[in-house]
């Protein structure tokens, strides 16, 4: 974990991005209507076309009011046909305003009728995307190596695009917000220019202070948001470890509450206070830019009474200038903060979009060559050397050997030996860093890593424990035959899962795990079963097990191992284990130190040598004496 986010410094200002980098990020903005567009052209459409609309109304609706009050003004300065309502009807005189009044009261219903109508494509439209983007974030990260699922760096890369996938669709209404308000600003500033030009003068005093002030803490609450990300990331874990039944054991019987509770405090409240200082900041220097925003908006509207009174103006053309001005004062603000926030919003776009932009690097050539099947000759190791991204020390250097066709070869060592390293690499999940890896001869850089791992079986100590039904948990192992229950049940018996199901009380239907209501969780050597089903389901060429009996007892482990032999002839097999009785059924055994070849040979080779591997056997059996 993180140190305590106590310890660490606040966002630094010179981190903070330039003004050309904000104008590059802006870029995004076209990358998310793009997006927006592949989501739902119809939707999109509906959209703008009501917006488009709706920017007209207010300007209609203004000049309706002007032209009712110009008209009551000017039945105010007639004689009056007679003393009641049914006199003034009969005249005539209250048919122009009658039917103004219906003008504006259709403008004020349909109005409405488009919010409500824009509100609801919005929302379905932000759905959509919403669910596209996590499409194509969870596409993208597929084609990732796994080298960038075990970076912290990328982690909380990873992190941040996931956040904005969910987080941006209020975007969506702000950028069309923004383009609708604009064209109702050109309504009415042609309105009010006619009248009197310089009112518009007054407009920048009372939006510039505030659109600083806002794109000031856009960015600051951004650069936190950004700097905060592991701290976010430790919460989450903790938040998942505190509350979660793979971990409700340990955290009773060590007495973890506690201590997580004070930690999740701790980090939440860090990351609290720092909020909470920007949101006063921005809440009192908000209050300063409306002042100044209010005194600019009176002394126009002074200015427009003043010229009322002289004469010059109407006073309908009072209330139409009053009002475009209070709402062109409203509009310019909205619009320049709605820059500011979009501007701000891109930056997280940023987050978003640059996790897109991470390409993988272990990549099928121009023209690939099939994986042999069968494998007719030997997989080779051509003095291999490996080491992590980043790292300087060599987790295997100068590595030799062969697996021969039908072979099956133990891997044998202590841990940060090598060995899972090794599986990694004959599964092309990572690339050599020197030497090279054949099969029947050609190399694995010259396979599509797809077709290599569609002709490999693999089960890693850490196999995932998935909430799908017992018949999906198998399946996955050969995704595409999923609905072919023939192969699942041999799978399934050639595992010994299938006496695990028929005690489950929906058999191949039940849901396992407790993630969900009605599931059903299963023990360690249970799930194991389970995992070693999907190995079987693949039917590949090369199978490869990971400390595939860690859960076993010695019975089941036996049995498994038995069937194993029976099932793995013919094909090339690699197993990973610390149990001898597991190892000594290999044809051949590797024993492995700081990634290099100790010993090699057959159980009763490497104990009539009395090296290493008597030494670890010895050790273990020991404890069984």
């Amino acid at each position: 974990m993180t140190d305590m986010p106590g310890r660490r410094p606040p966002p630094i200002p010179d981190k903070t991005p330039t003004f050309r980098e904000r104008l590059d990020n802006l870029r995004h903005l076209g990358r998310l209507v793009a997006q927006i567009w592949r989501t739902s052209r119809w939707l999109t459409s509906a959209t703008v076309v009501l917006r488009l609309i709706a920017a007209l109304q207010p300007v209609a609706v203004l000049y309706a009011a002007k032209l009712i009050v110009d008209e009551v003004v000017r039945l105010t300065g007639i004689a009056a046909p007679g003393p009641d309502f049914i006199d003034w009807w009969n005249s005539g005189l209250l048919t122009p305003v009658l039917w103004l009044l219906v003008l504006e009261f259709s403008l004020v219903f349909a109005n409405d009728i488009i919010a409500r109508a824009t509100g609801l494509v919005d929302s379905i439209l932000s759905e959509l995307h919403s669910n596209q983007v996590s499409i194509e974030l969870m596409a993208h990260a597929a084609r990732l190596d796994l080298m960038h699922f075990e970076s912290a760096e990328y982690q909380d890369r990873l992190e941040r695009a996931r956040r904005q996938a969910a987080g941006r669709n209020a975007l969506l209404s702000q950028m069309f917000g923004q383009a609708q308000d604009i064209i109702t600003v050109l309504t009415l500033a042609g309105g009010l220019f006619f009248y009197a030009p310089w009112l518009i003068l007054l407009l920048p005093l009372s939006f510039i202070p505030s659109i600083w002030g806002e794109t000031r803490f856009n960015t600051l609450a951004y650069m936190l948001s950004r700097w905060r990300t592991p701290e976010r990331r430790e919460i989450e874990y903790i938040r998942h470890i505190g509350a979660s039944a793979e971990t409700a054991k340990e955290v009773k019987l060590f007495g973890l509450g506690d201590y997580l509770i004070d930690r999740f405090r701790t980090l939440a409240r860090q990351i609290f206070l720092e909020n909470r200082r920007i949101s006063i900041l921005r809440a009192s220097w908000g209050a300063v830019f409306a002042g100044i925003a209010s005194l600019a908006y009176y002394a126009a509207y002074g200015y427009i009474v003043w010229r009322t009174i002289t004469g010059e103006f109407t006073l309908g053309d009072l209330a139409f200038l009053s009002g475009s001005f209070l709402r062109l004062n409203g509009l310019f603000q909205r619009i320049l903060l709605g820059f500011t926030q979009i501007a701000g919003q891109s930056l997280y776009l940023d987050d978003l979009f640059s996790f897109f932009e991470i390409e993988p690097t272990v990549l099928a050539p121009a023209s690939p060559r099939p994986f042999p099947a069968p494998i007719r000759q030997e997989i080779a190791f051509e003095n291999v050397g490996f080491r992590y991204p980043e790292t300087e020390s060599w987790v295997v250097r100068n590595l030799s050997f062969t697996l021969a066709a039908g072979e099956t070869l133990a891997l044998v060592g202590e841990n940060g030996a090598g060995k899972t390293t090794i599986a990694k690499l004959l599964t092309r999940l990572y690339d050599p860093s020197e030497g090279r890896i054949t099969i029947d001869g050609i190399d694995l850089k010259e396979m599509d890593p797809r077709d290599i791992h569609a002709h490999v079986g693999v089960i890693f100590q850490d196999f995932i424990r998935y909430s799908f039904t017992a018949r999906d948990n198998i399946g996955v192992g050969r995704i595409e035959a999923r609905e072919d229950q023939e192969r699942i049940d041999l799978a399934a018996e050639q595992s010994l899962a299938d006496s695990v199901i028929a005690k489950l009380p929906k058999g191949y239907d039940q849901q396992l795990g407790r993630l969900f209501k009605q599931g059903r969780d299963l023990s360690g050597g249970e799930w194991q079963k389970v995992a070693i089903a999907r190995a079987y389901m693949r039917d590949a060429e090369l199978i490869i097990l990971d400390e595939p009996t860690a859960a076993l007892d010695a019975k089941a482990e036996a049995e498994v191992f038995a069937r194993f032999k029976n099932l793995a002839h013919g094909k090339s097999a690699v197993i990973i284990s610390h149990r001898f009785s597991t190892v000594r059924m290999a044809d051949r055994i590797l024993v492995l130190d700081n990634g290099a070849i100790l010993e090699a040979g057959t159980h009763e080779e490497l104990l009539e040598r009395a090296g290493r591997y008597a030494e670890l056997f010895e050790m273990q059996a020991a404890g069984y004496r």
